[in-house]
C-alpha cells in the first residue's frame, strides 16, 4: 500500500449555471498497487453500472466526477418530470444481473430528488439487477431525526421509503447523527469528509497553527474538538441564549386539574439561560466556525459576529453540507465571514454565483473510492482510518 503526496489543482467545469470552482485535495487516500485492485476493477467492469439519478445537468457534476475517477461511463438513462409533475425514469440499458450504483445529490427540490431516486432503485430492482446502491452524499431530512412535540421521525420514513424502493446498500457523508444508520435495514457506509476539510486547511490557510477552532454551540463541540486535536491547536464554545431549545412539549394541559386517582406529577423547572457568552481565547486569532450542515447561514453569522466583538479575525465558516437555502448567500456575502469552505456534496454552483466567499472541496475521490471497494469486496477500514466514534 502505497501513499502520495503532491499539490492539488482546481478545475472549472462548465455548468448551466456558470463555473463551478473546486479544490481537490493531493491523493491522501491508499493507492492500488500496479495490477492489484485497478485490474480487479477491470475484470469486473462488465457488472458494474453507474447511473445519475438527477435530472438537472448542474447536479450531474458530482456523478461525472465520480465516474471518471473509476473509469467507467455512466449508465443512459432518461429523468424527466411529467407535466403534472410525475418523476419519469427511463434506463435505457440493461442492468440485468449488474451491480447498480445511483448517484443521486439533492438539490433545493428536495422531493423531486428523493422520487428520483426511489423510481429509479425500483426499475433497475424490477429489472432485475443483481443489487442497488445508492451513493446519497447528502441524506436528506436528517435533521429530523428526532421527536419534536406531535411531529414524527421523518427520517425514519424516508430510509424505510429507501429501503422498500429497491436499496441493498447505503453510502453517504458525515450523516447528522451516527444513530440515523440504525433506521435502515440495510448496511450503510457513513464516509467522512474531515480529512478533505483538515487538508484544506493545512495547504490553503496561512498560519493555520495560530487557529482556534469555534464549535458555534455545544452540540457542535465534539466535531471542533477533533479537528482541533488532530490540528494541535486550541478549541472554543460559543454558549447562552443564541441557542434555542426546541421544547419537545405537547402545550396542552388539562383544563381541570383532577384530584383522583393518579398522583400529581412534578413539572420541570424552566431553563435560565446565561447571556451568550465566548468560552476561550479568540483574540486575534484566525477562528474557523465548524458544522456538519450550513442551512439558513443564521447561526454561522451570529456566531461570526460575537467573534469579531471579542478580536477575532480573519473568520472562516466550514461545513459539509452547503445546504444554502432561501436568502443564506446573500447573508454570507454581506457577513464578517471572509471564507466559507464547503464540500461539493450538495450542488451550490449558483448560491457561488451570489457569494464569492464560498470555496468547494471536491469529495469525489472518497465516494469513487468506496465504490470500488464495495464493488470488488474489499475491506471499507482504509477509509475509516483514524476516524474515531465522536468523529
Amino acid at each position: 500500500m502505497t501513499w502520495r503526496t503532491g499539490t492539488y489543482s482546481r478545475k472549472l467545469l462548465d455548468t448551466e449555471e456558470g463555473l463551478t470552482e473546486v479544490w481537490q485535495p493531493r491523493q491522501g487516500l491508499a493507492t492500488p498497487p500496479e495490477g492489484g485492485a485497478n485490474t480487479n476493477v477491470d475484470k469486473l467492469k462488465d457488472r458494474l453500472v453507474l447511473f445519475s439519478a438527477n435530472s438537472s445537468p448542474s447536479c450531474m457534476e458530482l456523478a461525472n466526477r465520480i465516474a471518471e475517477r473509476l473509469g467507467v461511463e455512466l449508465g443512459k438513462t432518461e429523468v424527466y418530470q411529467d407535466s403534472n409533475g410525475e418523476t419519469r425514469i427511463q434506463i435505457q440499458e440493461s442492468v440485468r444481473g449488474k451491480d447498480v450504483y445511483i448517484i443521486q445529490t439533492i438539490s433545493l427540490d428536495v422531493n423531486r430528488c428523493l422520487m428520483e431516486l426511489c423510481v429509479m432503485a425500483y426499475g433497475c430492482v424490477t429489472a432485475c439487477a443483481r443489487s442497488v446502491c445508492g451513493v446519497l452524499p447528502y441524506l436528506p431530512y436528517s435533521k429530523q431525526c428526532k421527536m419534536r412535540k406531535r411531529g414524527s421521525i421523518v427520517c425514519k420514513l424516508i430510509a424505510s421509503l429507501m429501503c422498500r424502493a429497491g436499496l441493498t446498500h447505503l453510502i453517504t457523508v458525515d450523516l447528522h447523527q451516527k444513530e440515523i444508520q440504525g433506521f435502515f435495514n440495510i448496511p450503510v457506509d457513513n464516509l467522512r469528509a474531515s480529512p478533505f476539510l483538515l487538508q484544506y486547511i493545512q495547504e490553503e490557510i496561512p498560519d493555520y497553527h495560530n487557529a482556534v477552532i469555534v464549535a458555534k454551540s455545544p452540540s457542535s463541540a465534539k466535531r471542533a474538538q477533533s479537528l482541533a486535536e488532530r490540528l494541535r491547536v486550541s478549541i472554543a464554545v460559543i454558549h447562552g441564549d443564541a441557542e434555542t431549545d426546541l421544547l419537545d412539549g405537547r402545550h396542552s394541559p388539562p383544563t381541570v386539574r383532577t384530584t383522583g386517582g393518579l398522583p400529581e406529577l412534578p413539572f420541570c423547572i424552566p431553563k435560565e439561560k446565561h447571556p451568550i457568552t465566548v468560552v476561550g481565547d479568540v483574540a486575534g486569532r484566525i477562528a474557523i466556525i465548524v458544522d456538519d450542515i450550513i442551512d439558513d447561514a443564521v447561526g454561522f453569522v451570529a456566531a461570526a459576529e460575537m467573534l469579531r466583538e471579542r478580536g477575532a479575525g480573519p473568520i472562516i465558516a466550514m461545513a459539509t453540507h452547503a445546504i444554502l437555502s432561501a436568502d443564506a448567500p446573500r447573508i454570507l456575502q454581506e457577513s464578517a465571514i471572509s471564507q466559507v469552505v464547503v464540500t461539493n456534496t450538495i450542488p451550490h454552483s449558483s448560491q457561488k454565483l451570489q457569494c464569492c466567499k464560498i470555496k468547494t472541496v471536491d469529495v469525489s475521490l472518497i465516494l469513487s473510492e468506496a465504490v470500488r471497494r464495495i464493488h470488488c469486496g474489499e475491506s471499507m477500514s482504509c477509509l475509516f482510518h483514524n476516524i474515531g466514534a465522536d468523529d
